[in-house]
């Protein structure tokens, strides 16, 4: 039994790895703050997935794969999500209602986009893992995102304390 969790855990180890590689050179991989605290992110997310759907080795083989394009895929929506808003930056109070019509249309196409992604993945979610453990995975992410968020929080107050 260690040795299957010692192999999971190595094979986890070199498929993080190798995505956060893959992700550094697509983003131009110069290193900074940024980058590393996306990997460490990153890290901590496969982290709590792990622990929250109580992958097999096997599962766990075929599940990352997978989830690393499902996740590529909606960090390319997200990416070009961001690009817009930073182009429609103006204030809703000076923009024309023609101006507030297209991104309030961008957003929707947006929302539709993830949804299309989800969509897209959950079939293979299902045919990599039981239901109960697809089901899990979807309030995982949720929960992942408060327990961030918290993580956040925490940290600012610390610094409020330090400073």
């Amino acid at each position: 039994m260690k040795h299957i969790f010692l192999l999971s855990s190595l094979f986890l180890l070199l498929t993080t790895s190798m995505h956060a590689q893959q992700h550094e050179r697509r983003r131009g991989g110069g290193g900074g703050g940024r980058g590393r605290d996306r990997d460490k992110v990153e890290a901590l997310k496969i982290g709590f997935l792990t622990d929250r759907l109580s992958l097999t080795p096997e599962e766990a083989r075929s599940f990352w794969p997978v989830y690393n394009k499902y996740q590529d895929e909606l960090e390319q929506l997200r990416r070009s999500r961001r690009d817009n808003i930073l182009n429609d930056s103006a204030s809703f109070e000076t923009m024309t209602d023609q101006e507030l019509e297209k991104l309030v249309d961008n957003e929707l196409a947006f929302h539709q986009g993830e949804l299309d992604i989800l969509k897209k993945y959950h079939p293979q979610f299902k045919k990599i893992l039981p239901i109960r453990k697809v089901a899990k995975l979807y309030r995982a992410e949720e929960d992942f995102k408060r327990h961030l968020l918290e993580l956040i929080r925490e940290k600012r107050r610390e610094a409020k304390r330090a400073g």
